[in-house]
């Protein structure tokens, strides 16, 4: 196929023209006067058509992509994520394609071996053949727009990853369903056995109709929850061309918005408790295995595998891949197989889904978007200038036989057909609710049966595999608590609120523990008293006893730990209370000392021992983890300077208010760039250690104003 090509872009960049004017003033006032003049007579009018297709980059490193026609803003996005992303975007694109341990050696050998089991880069093909056309053209067009800047800038991109080019859709394609069903629907780490804990992938979200506000406009909160490297980053843009004119976010390498808002409707996303994939045990037989009683041959394919060595040859392996009827075989002993199935994998318009949700400009043509369950998982929160707000439990929820939502997070009897999906639940047959009685909707991760109060959706009404019936998380309870305080919240409340650093947990257990610790006799314990008491349960970055807190939940096991577990007739009251109030001082106990042996005082700020650290950039953190009850989310990993550093947590956050004109604030935490030439790698971590968000800037007039750099194709 060829690729499409485009004209080389003329550039101005203000901050070179600043340069030179403090260099010569007298060769640059003619040029400074022209582009005046210029803007005078209308080339660059507010108010004009695109002649031509251009980003304007604002000086927060966004881009604003003004496309003549939709091909032409796909070329100009590609080009966008390789300027700010380039090398990244290889990397995963290689990875993608199951050849990254042939382009940089056998570190990558796991996940070529990963991708090329699920099947990834054949079925990327297959979908790419089975693009709607028109949509296929747009592909392409992303896809060129990458090679294009590859072509242009090759001092730009780093010499290891150049291997990878040229880009083709098929591997934009293949990139989405890595990310998406083979890494949020099903965790390869988790599966393999190589960690106990998931990758940390989760968000807040608010819609707020115009009843619960304080303007009368509904408005909406994007928070998602992520690590902050590697394929998990998002990438803030405007995509404006005919029949779209819309603004959020995507993770790198997607070639559409993922979260996004326009001047009529706006949508987030957050990780839904939805099972996608099933693990099946299989009897073997005969080299087959047994399904109704029977032996079926699995169907085998054998791929080799090349491996980049240090000399730079390479080494050829191969790979046995073989399926049975539930999916491929990713692990074999004593006589059994397991086998992975997985949903959505003959859905092949997710990135079409996306694009027509940006698209739409009222609740009805949204809807009509969301109908076919393109996307494998994900809850859709929902609000729009009419009013309208509606929480979806979206995604591809297989109709199942028996069993309950516990049941099929084990390993499922693969011998039979009793037990074999085949078909998913229509769109009216997946928890949803429309304009609530309360006002609110939220998501925390938490099951969809607590995204309001009084409750709006009843789990009896739903198959009980469709998701578990709990429990809220205390994050989802300190989001429900927020939103039924405040009657009218208003859109600076809404984005205080989303900066809550309050450990929901400290107030069910606390005061417990400091009723009980007023008992014990050690001198470390007497210390920690008056500190917890006197304790804001912040974590902000000055808070004192923070640390203390979060470092007893540690030492604590909290699975056994209440007085009163939690109960879904009571789902933001529990659990509550402590079980063992002697062994929670005992936890205490251990807690202060490592606390004062580490920092030399019990009382040492949050801030000193949890720091945001990205790049070279090392500021004093607020906020942090979830399963504390905070809602600004931040989690940490230790480094060998007896700290904590932040790893994953909030990333894009966007406030909107469906106001006339709409109303946006956003932040995207560790800034909008990871090339190293880039002054936005990092940028904006300043404003994130505040507490702050910016203004959004959509209209031309409002660009204009903060111009960095214009590209013109």
């Amino acid at each position: 196929m060829k690729h499409l090509r485009l004209p080389k872009p003329h550039f101005i960049r203000l901050d070179s023209i600043s340069r030179r004017l403090n260099r010569n003033a007298v060769r640059v006032l003619p040029l400074l006067f022209g582009f005046i003049l210029t803007l005078m007579l209308g080339t660059y009018s507010l108010a004009a058509e695109p002649k031509a297709t251009e980003i304007l980059w604002d000086t927060m490193g966004v881009p604003h992509i003004f496309g003549k026609d939709v091909p032409s803003a796909f070329q100009a996005f590609g080009w966008a994520q390789m300027q700010s992303h380039g090398n990244l975007l290889l990397r995963l694109y290689g990875q993608a394609r199951g050849r990254s341990a042939e382009y940089w050696g056998k570190e990558y050998l796991e996940s070529d071996r990963w991708v090329q089991t699920m099947g990834i880069p054949d079925r990327a093909r297959q979908w790419y053949e089975a693009q709607n056309p028109t949509f296929r053209r747009a592909l392409d067009a992303f896809a060129a727009g990458i090679n294009a800047y590859a072509t242009q800038h090759p001092d730009l991109i780093g010499d290891e990853v150049e291997r990878v080019l040229p880009i083709h859709a098929v591997d934009v394609i293949a990139h989405s369903q890595r990310v998406l069903h083979f890494t949020f629907v099903v965790d390869p780490q988790m599966l393999a056995g190589l960690t106990d804990e998931e990758v940390p992938r989760g968000s807040n979200a608010w819609a707020i109709a115009p009843s619960h506000s304080e303007s009368g406009n509904a408005m909406l909160l994007a928070n998602p929850h992520l690590p902050w490297s590697d394929l998990f980053l998002w990438y803030e843009a405007q995509i404006t061309a005919p029949g779209i004119d819309a603004y959020g976010a995507t993770l790198v390498g997607i070639p559409v918005l993922a979260i996004a808002f326009n001047d009529h409707l706006g949508w987030t996303h957050t990780v839904n408790t939805h099972d996608g994939w099933d693990t099946y045990e299989l009897t073997l037989s005969h080299g087959g295995y047994r399904f109704d009683d029977k032996v079926r041959p699995f169907e085998r394919e054998e791929k080799t595998l090349k491996v980049k060595q240090s000399d730079g040859k390479l080494r050829k392996e191969k790979l046995m891949v073989r399926r049975s009827i539930h999916g491929p075989v990713i692990k074999e002993e004593k006589g059994k197989a397991i086998a992975l199935r997985v949903v959505g994998l003959d859905q092949p318009g997710l990135l079409e889904q996306w694009w027509n949700m940006a698209r739409a400009t009222n609740l009805s043509q949204f809807e009509t978007a969301l109908r076919p369950l393109q996307l494998p998982m994900f809850t859709v929160i929902y609000a729009d200038r009419e009013g309208h707000i509606m929480h979806l439990f979206n995604g591809q929820v297989p109709v199942r036989k028996q069993g309950d939502f516990a049941y099929w997070e084990g390993i499922i009897p693969g011998d039979t057909s009793a037990t074999l999906w085949t078909n998913y639940h229509r769109y009216d047959q997946l928890p949803r609710v429309l304009d609530p009685a309360s006002g609110w909707l939220q998501n925390a991760n938490d099951p969809p049966w607590t995204t309001t109060f009084p409750r709006a959706i009843d789990a009896n009404d739903y198959p009980s595999y469709m998701a578990p019936r709990g429990p809220m998380n205390f994050r989802a309870q300190s989001s429900a608590r927020m939103l039924t305080e405040d009657s009218r919240i208003s859109f600076e409340e809404m984005i205080q609120y989303k900066h809550s650093t309050h450990m929901e947990l400290a107030d069910r257990v606390l005061d417990d523990l400091l009723r009980a610790a007023t008992n014990d006799s050690s001198e470390i314990v007497r210390q920690a008293i008056p500190i917890l008491k006197a304790w804001d349960r912040n974590a902000n970055a000055e808070s004192r006893g923070a640390v203390l807190f979060a470092a007893w939940v540690e030492a604590m096991n909290l699975s056994k730990a209440f007085a009163t577990p939690w109960n879904e007739n009571a789902p933001r009251t529990t659990p509550n209370g402590l079980s063992n109030p002697k062994s929670a001082v005992a936890a205490l106990k251990t807690a202060a000392t490592k606390v004062k042996t580490a920092y030399g005082a019990l009382d040492v700020p949050w801030g000193d021992v949890f720091r945001l650290r990205y790049g070279s950039i090392d500021l004093p953190a607020n906020g942090g983890p979830g399963k504390l009850g905070i809602f600004r989310v931040l989690n940490f990993v230790p480094n060998d300077q007896g700290q904590f550093e932040s790893s994953d947590g909030d990333t894009f956050t966007a406030a909107i208010e469906f106001s006339n004109p709409v109303r946006a604030m956003a932040l995207t935490s560790y800034g909008n760039a990871t090339q190293p030439h880039s002054a936005h790698v990092g940028d904006q971590l300043k404003a994130f250690s505040q507490k702050q968000l910016r203004p959004v800037w959509r209209s031309r007039q409002e660009i204009l104003a903060h111009l960095a750099e214009r590209q013109t194709f």
